[in-house]
């Protein structure tokens, strides 16, 4: 390795990896707004037109972003096992990377991702629907559901924990208000709608999901 003369200071060396790690941790902790070319250059330390030559604009960066995410997303399967279980496997993987990466999951659903990384989920939830013996249209809608059901888990984790956030530590005083003949169940259930237990929430309803699946007709075994 070659020495640096005293003094010198050490270069920092860009890579477009680099820079779409950099703009994804700067969305995880300032959001999409607060992404901008000169905050990633100053994330990085360098100067904002080192990084065009990684990428071109802003829009490419987003784009970098979203296939940064979908492609980090661990996608184990085995062939052998029920499709149940690998259908599972799936959706658990895709909120997995929802959750890694809330804020910079939006930019997934607003921008164009490489065909290759981006039907990457995709292609696993038609095989293991095709391996149930769904046919090639209830395939795509199985897919579409799943995925849509991972995401929407997530999305409604984290409006839920935002509104906890504004109720009261004693569930009967955030309900204290209400009027008794119009809200006898809120009430009565105040404790438990103030609960939060998304991992709980987010089994039980993917096993009504897959029960729903698994009970639509077949057009072979």
């Amino acid at each position: 390795m070659a020495r640096r003369a005293a003094g010198t200071v050490a270069r920092t060396v860009l890579t477009r990896a680099r820079v779409v790690r950099a703009a994804v941790e700067l969305i995880e902790r300032e959001g999409v707004d607060g992404l901008s070319m000169r905050a990633v250059a100053a994330e990085l330390g360098v100067a904002v037109m080192s990084l065009y030559n990684h990428v071109p604009n802003k829009t490419a960066l987003l784009e970098g972003v979203a296939e940064y995410v979908v492609a980090g997303m661990d996608l184990p399967d085995d062939p052998g096992e029920d499709w149940k279980l690998r259908a599972r496997t799936l959706i658990r993987a895709f909120r997995k990377t929802a959750r890694d990466n809330p804020r910079s999951m939006t930019v997934v659903l607003t921008h164009k991702i490489d065909t290759s990384i981006g039907l990457r989920p995709a292609e696993r939830a038609l095989a293991i629907a095709e391996s149930a013996g769904f046919d090639g249209e209830t395939s795509v809608r199985i897919m579409r559901a799943m995925l849509a059901y991972a995401l929407g888990a997530q999305m409604r984790e984290v409006g839920t924990t935002k509104m906890l956030d504004y109720l009261h530590r004693n569930p009967a005083d955030t309900f204290a208000g209400l009027d008794p003949e119009q809200f006898p169940r809120v009430i009565a259930l105040a404790p438990e709608l103030a609960r939060h237990d998304p991992e709980t929430d987010f089994e039980f309803g993917l096993d009504l999901l897959i029960a729903a699946l698994d009970a639509l007709p077949r057009t072979s075994a």
